[in-house]
């Protein structure tokens, strides 16, 4: 099914079906290790890629197909390359498209674990990686070196959900001969896609917001062909490997995305004006509040502000723990992109890893809490909240 032909909400209930003899009205899951051929001939042909069809459940299953297929209609790319996690993904990514010697640009607002892949492992390779704003692009242009080969950025930022201009960071990123990598998590293909604006390849941790329900793990990378072809050669050849049971499950998630996307935003919009009234509460960064600094560009460049939602209290560490331990509703969980509402505290969870001084510098203070806003009633978790403010 083409993108231009229905209307995303079409696209995520039909694109990628693939129907067996038997007519099944949803999608087959298919568990199996590996596939059989009609003759030796056929699997020959099937192993150097001379006739197309599933050789062996690491790299081609029916299932895991048609996720691909349809996530690839949502975001509006050429081809998606499935894998068994959001850092996997990250890893196939970098893995399939750089080498020992290149260069990285990314934001100093990542997520700590893909902080630490490229500190502590792609450095081990010979892949350095240069920290800058994710909001100031002049830095992003001063940081560019001949070996340069991809920037790497979320947009909005874990977790004080800042804002990239996509863009003008393609458009630094092109004259410099570099790819632009955008992770996509926060918003997904409903509110936002990074390659109609500039971006070369998308980042998905499908366990987030793609499932909604906090049930499996999965992660996507995707773009043209050109670029997923050495992706998916790492993906065969090393196996992080999306599961076909976990594929039928995003498909499933797929359905329900833009309904739960609307919800989501809508919930933590009324959440966030909410917090932005409660005396005990230093500052709220929500893209969708007109305080937010990249208030205006992110209702450009994003359909809503997305269901995330960070805030800082005043007295450090001390009070966000307490707003946290008297929390009786919201789930204590770093998780996001869960029907359930959950809340964290990054400095000393999803950012613990990373040093102070990187804390610092992305902005990551003691009191700072982020929340993945639920469809649970906003009145419901104000006033959970509302025991430890």
């Amino acid at each position: 099914m083409s993108d231009n032909e229905y209307q995303l909400e079409t696209l995520a209930v039909r694109a990628g079906r693939a129907q067996t003899p038997f007519m099944e009205h949803g999608e087959a899951m298919f568990l199996t290790s590996s596939f059989t051929f009609d003759n030796a001939a056929q699997a020959a042909r099937r192993f150097i890629g001379e006739e197309p069809g599933n050789i062996y459940a690491r790299f081609t299953n029916p299932t895991t197909s048609m996720f691909e297929e349809r996530l690839a209609a949502l975001e509006g790319a050429e081809q998606c390359v499935a894998t068994s996690s959001g850092m996997a993904a990250i890893l196939a990514c970098c893995m399939g498209l750089l080498k020992a010697g290149d260069h990285i640009i990314a934001s100093r607002s990542l997520f700590g674990s893909t902080i630490n892949l490229f500190n502590n492992y792609f450095k081990k390779f010979g892949v350095e990686t240069t920290y800058v704003s994710a909001t100031d692009v002049a830095e992003w242009q001063a940081a560019v070196l001949p070996n340069t080969k991809l920037f790497f950025l979320e947009t909005p930022s874990n977790p004080l959900t800042e804002i990239s201009d996509i863009a003008a960071i393609a458009a630094v990123a092109k004259g410099s001969g570099a790819l632009l990598a955008v992770d996509n998590c926060f918003c997904t293909p409903v509110l936002q896609r990074p390659l109609e604006l500039g971006a070369d390849i998308v980042i998905h941790s499908a366990t987030k917001y793609i499932d909604g329900q906090g049930r499996v793990l999965g992660g996507a990378v995707l773009g043209s062909k050109k670029l997923m072809e050495p992706v998916y050669g790492f993906l065969r050849t090393a196996g992080p490997t999306m599961s076909a049971f976990n594929a039928w499950v995003f498909l499933k998630g797929l359905e329900t995305l833009k309904l739960r996307m609307d919800a989501h935003s809508a919930n933590a919009l009324q959440l966030a004006q909410w917090l932005e009234q409660q005396p005990n509460v230093a500052r709220v960064l929500y893209p969708g509040l007109p305080s937010h600094p990249q208030y205006a560009l992110a209702m450009k460049q994003q359909k809503t502000g997305g269901g995330i939602v960070a805030f800082e209290v005043k007295g450090g560490k001390e009070a966000a723990w307490k707003v946290i331990d008297n929390t009786k509703l919201l789930s204590i969980t770093a998780n996001l992109g869960d029907t359930k509402t959950t809340i964290t505290h990054p400095a000393t969870t999803t950012h613990a890893r990373i040093t102070p001084e990187a804390r610092a510098a992305a902005g990551i203070t003691e009191g700072l809490i982020r929340i993945a806003v639920g469809l649970e009633a906003v009145v419901d978790i104000q006033n959970d909240l509302a025991r430890g403010l």
